[in-house]
């Protein structure tokens, strides 16, 4: 079953693997960490859509499906469970939600193994001169990756205990933070200024700010408190209601339950969604006060753009969300975004330290081959 299980995580892989090296330019590598990138943020809205669809059980082991590489030579298994528990977490449906999303998963930990390979290689051919291909940064990719497996299969096997699949999302989220660094590094990015430069500090608190806001998120959604307040700007009538905070952020217990083993009372999924709907009226003050100050700085004037839209987006989601009834798409795209505004904000912070300085002087454009040139800064087109 690990061969098969194996196997299909390598067809996951296999077109972007091809792609990237059939590409006619050097840029081989830029290109693999760009499409690592990419199946990354399609891993978090699968897995925001796995969740959100309650598929997180779909195959009770892990990690195959009882046992079995894909749910079809586990249909037997699948049908007894569900005629024994029709309402219950397993139907065919929901393990194939469940079984796309680790194949997907083992598809990007072969797309970061490919990495760390070409990432010693390439520092070892340029004799350890090209800092940017410094082997240490998808060293740390791939624990990463193997530490976000392992928290997955416990996610399984601890039954949706919330504080590991929170977890296991904010791992998801570091994985992506880290490709998008890592990208950076290797993009061509237009001169900053002095100010532009001095907006390192206020990218790197609005990150921190995000980062708690999409736990106190991941936090809401895995204890299924979304619906706990279903008007807006007040929650359940009242600008303060009644909340239950010591239960609500108790962290190791089971789904749905005190640390006591009682069932969790609606006061406390109410204080859940309450602390992440307040919250966010810091994290729209801070984003925006960061990209409108990105806007004056034309090399970070398309990255302040970004940033200003998703933030805009996630407010109309979130909002819609509530008074929608908590329909999937939106709550799925509402996942979508918090991982864009990270995405962004990393590149804020990338290019407020690293992207060259304005003092008249070109910068340095490295060839595949860690040799560098001269090159016009107006000549590059900026990096999203």
């Amino acid at each position: 079953m690990l061969i098969q299980l194996a196997v299909m995580g390598m067809i996951a892989a296999l077109l972007p693997l091809t792609m990237v090296w059939m590409a006619a330019d050097s840029g081989k590598y830029r290109k693999l960490a760009s499409v690592a990138l990419f199946l990354t943020f399609d891993l978090i809205m699968f897995g925001a859509f796995t969740r959100l669809t309650d598929s997180g059980l779909g195959c009770p082991d892990w990690p195959g499906c009882y046992g079995h590489s894909n749910p079809l030579l586990a249909h037997a298994a699948i049908s007894a469970a569900q005629e024994a528990m029709p309402t219950g977490p397993v139907t065919l449906g929901k393990a194939w939600i469940e079984m796309i999303h680790r194949y997907l998963a083992m598809g990007v930990g072969v797309l970061i193994t490919a990495l760390l390979l070409s990432g010693w290689y390439r520092w070892h051919k340029t004799r350890k001169s090209a800092a940017r291909f410094s082997p240490i940064f998808p060293t740390v990719l791939f624990l990463c990756v193997c530490l976000q497996g392992a928290f997955g299969a416990w996610t399984v096997t601890l039954k949706l205990q919330p504080v590991i699949v929170t977890t296991h999302l904010l791992l998801g989220l570091a994985l992506l933070g880290l490709l998008t660094w890592l990208v950076a590094q290797q993009s061509a990015h237009r001169q900053v200024t002095a100010a532009g430069r001095a907006l390192a500090v206020p990218a790197l608190i609005a990150g921190i700010v995000l980062v708690m806001q999409i736990a106190l998120g991941g936090w809401v959604s895995t204890n299924y408190a979304t619906l706990a307040c279903m008007d807006f700007p007040l929650c359940q009538g009242a600008l303060l209601p009644q909340m239950d905070f010591e239960n609500g952020f108790t962290l190791w217990r089971h789904l749905g339950k005190t640390a006591n083993g009682d069932y969790l009372p609606f006061p406390a999924l109410t204080a859940i969604h309450w602390v992440h709907r307040t919250f966010a009226f810091v994290v729209i003050a801070v984003i925006v006060w960061v990209a409108r100050a990105a806007l004056r700085e034309p090399g970070l004037r398309r990255t302040g753009q970004g940033l200003l839209f998703v933030i805009a987006l996630q407010l109309t989601t979130g909002l819609a969300t509530i008074f929608l009834s908590w329909p999937l798409a939106i709550a799925v795209l509402h996942n979508g975004g918090a991982a864009a505004l990270l995405l962004l904000l990393v590149m804020l912070n990338y290019k407020a330290r690293y992207a060259p300085l304005a003092v008249g002087i070109a910068p340095t454009v490295f060839t595949e081959d860690g040799l560098s040139a001269s090159a016009s800064v107006r000549s590059r087109p900026e990096s999203t």
